[in-house]
């Protein structure tokens, strides 16, 4: 098996933020075929069809450049009033566009959501699955992953729940398998 560049899409922006915690566990836990990196989202302005020139922002270029280097994506998200947040559906926008040029366009991928309550995200998780088929993006189907009640599984950056670790290394395992026979 060939290394897998992936692109890690983290859509909390919050210092200590949970997700980005989740995210790191998948990346220590990724298996050797994956080389996982988180790509950041947080600097990209917000997407205006009026700013998409024939010399778009460096930021959108920069971004649209990594994912299109990625062989997959793996989008980690908590859940802000059901859905996304703001942050991580415009990072959406931008790499959708210019239209028939996505840089997400037959990626593999999978999503993770997050979540202090004991929902995991759940429709954080599946509001961004939505998006996912216009993107053109295969998306792992099960195992599903909800981590609820995260701020118990973590001792600072330290994931500490085993049963927790186990699961994500199911889950990451099988994303190595997804993107292997998905990517293009």
């Amino acid at each position: 098996m060939d290394t897998k560049k992936i692109a890690v899409l983290v859509g909390s922006l919050r210092k200590d933020s949970f997700t980005r915690k989740v995210a790191h566990s998948m990346i220590e836990l990724a298996p050797p075929g994956l080389d996982m990196e988180i790509v950041e989202i947080r600097d990209l302005p917000l997407y205006n069809q009026d700013d998409e020139t024939e010399h778009p922002s460096a930021a959108f270029t920069e971004f649209r450049e990594r994912i299109g280097q990625a062989d997959g994506v793996l989008f980690c998200t908590p859940e802000y009033n059901r859905s996304v947040p703001g942050a991580l559906k415009n990072a959406i926008d931008v790499g959708s566009r210019p239209y028939g040029k996505a840089a997400f366009a037959g990626k593999p991928c999978a999503v993770v959501s997050v979540s202090p309550g004991a929902l995991g995200g759940f429709g954080a998780n599946h509001h961004l699955r939505q998006m996912l088929p216009f993107l053109d993006m295969p998306c792992m189907p099960a195992p599903e992953a909800y981590v609820g009640m995260v701020a118990g599984k973590y001792d600072g950056d330290r994931l500490v729940d085993d049963s927790s670790r186990a699961f994500f290394q199911t889950f990451i395992d099988t994303f190595a398998a997804w993107v292997e026979r998905h990517a293009k």
